[in-house]
């Protein structure tokens, strides 16, 4: 059974279907997230990406994207001060995006995968285990 923190991208490419021309992104989404259900997995879900993600839907249908996920499998946490503080350090050592080291920290801290498309993929495996969802399908 693993741990699995999924970025705001991936709850997007799942909800709203995507693809990038030939990549069928949302189908990889739907599979990867039936995968970790089905082998009983944990699903990290931080505030940080419910306010991602209430950027472009609301409440109802943030509710609505994760009911995929069983109750008893979704943990839902809170981006500390000192994480906060960590990732800003690094966001500047790393030269990554504050929201997406954010992320990787919070992953990293909760012995979780990072699933993301984000384009500083292997700067953030530096501070975590980072995969995209066909990679584990």
């Amino acid at each position: 059974m693993g741990k699995y923190y999924i970025d705001a991208c991936i709850w997007r490419d799942y909800f709203e279907d995507r693809t990038d021309n030939f990549r069928p992104l949302g189908d990889w989404a739907f599979r990867f997230i039936k995968k970790i259900i089905q082998d009983e997995g944990a699903v990290i879900c931080s505030d940080l990406v419910k306010n991602e993600l209430s950027k472009e839907y609301s409440e109802e249908q943030i509710t609505n994207i994760f009911s995929i996920v069983p109750s008893r499998l979704l943990i839902e946490i809170k981006i500390s001060p000192m994480q906060f503080k960590e990732a800003k350090s690094l966001a500047i050592q790393l030269g990554t995006p504050l929201k997406d080291t954010i992320h990787a920290v919070a992953a990293r801290d909760k012995d979780a995968v990072l699933i993301t498309r984000d384009k500083h993929f292997l700067d953030l495996a530096k501070i975590a285990i980072v995969k995209k969802p066909e990679d584990l399908i």
